[in-house]
């Protein structure tokens, strides 16, 4: 009875059409917005879903190779070799590890074609090569240089068991650089003054716009010497009796392929297909080389490393290089 009477009143009032109608429109939005919502959340988990499905395939889905049968596994290194790119350690060293690992591979080729980079990189890669001939002695590396295998892709090749190239490859290069600029008297002649405020006398020893003292230079003189020689004792070390030294030999000079055969720093002609038919024995080849996965395309599309980029290139521009 009460119900009723209230029913009455409420329904008696003036507009009250209007707000039953503003009410029933704001549930009907509020309704709209939590199934958009939720709509919204479901569609990025399932693309979050995809995208780490595409992720783990591209990393694992061409590693299952025990139904290939006997055969030799092919890793690429093609460009320069630096943390951020297809010649990293972070590509090629698992590669390198499954290939080995696989029981169907009898010998492992290296295609490489790269005019150096990181000592750092290279030696990473270098020192895993070594390791994993002596964890698999059954199985030889080789390495097949493409059109150029030089400083840091040479430091890394002296560390197979035979390297193969072309007549005219470009092969050698051993030797360390450090490069930048110098803009102090430039600044002098327009009147421009710097503004650097260290904590340490030579903190910022390598700032392009600051003069560099003679000590300074003699302690990078010092430093790239000793990478330097870490480099010529990994290709003593890598080839051994097989090396032909010369005055020049660890100049930075390079040479053409059928040079750097006379000079012991490659064994001979091939390609990659000649060395798995002809001397791995094993003419089907498979590609264990680590591609780049879709997020990782997708992220530096749209910039996600623009920040450490930025800051990364500061200290790349004078980092010591196997170039």
């Amino acid at each position: 009875m009460n119900d009723n009477h209230t029913e009455q009143a409420a329904t008696s009032k003036p507009g009250w059409e209007r707000e039953l109608l503003e009410k029933l429109a704001t549930d009907a939005l509020k309704e709209q917005k939590l199934r958009r919502r939720w709509g919204i959340f479901f569609k990025g988990a399932f693309l979050l879903l995809v995208l780490f499905g595409l992720y783990e395939f591209s990393i694992y889905g061409n590693s299952d190779t025990e139904n290939l049968g006997r055969h030799t596994a092919l890793i690429e290194i093609n460009g320069t070799i630096d943390s951020d790119s297809s010649g990293s350690s972070r590509v090629v060293v698992p590669a390198l590890d499954r290939a080995f690992a696989d029981a169907g591979s009898v010998g492992v080729v290296m295609h490489i074609n790269s005019p150096g980079g990181s000592p750092v990189q290279a030696g990473i890669i270098s020192d895993e090569m070594l390791r994993l001939r002596k964890a698999y002695p059954q199985k030889k590396l080789y390495v097949v240089v493409d059109e150029m295998c030089a400083s840091g892709g040479y430091y890394i090749a002296a560390s197979a068991d035979q390297i193969y190239v072309n007549k005219a490859s470009i092969v050698g290069s051993i030797g360390v650089l450090m490069d930048g600029f110098g803009f102090t008297g430039l600044m002098d002649k327009v009147g421009v003054e710097r503004r650097l405020m260290t904590a340490g006398e030579n903190k910022g020893f390598m700032d392009p716009f600051s003069p560099q003292s003679d000590k300074q230079k003699a302690f990078s003189q010092a430093m790239l010497n000793d990478i330097h020689q870490q480099f010529i004792e990994t290709v003593r070390k890598g080839r051994g009796q097989r090396l032909k030294e010369t005055p020049e030999t660890f100049t930075g000079l390079f040479w053409i392929g059928s040079k750097a055969v006379d000079m012991g720093l490659a064994d001979g002609f091939g390609t990659i297909d000649t060395v798995a038919r002809d001397i791995v024995k094993a003419e089907d080849i498979v590609d264990y080389t680590q591609k780049e996965g879709l997020p990782e395309r997708v992220l530096k599309k749209f910039g996600a490393s623009i920040g450490s980029g930025a800051i990364s290139s500061l200290w790349k521009g004078s980092a010591p290089i196997l170039r």
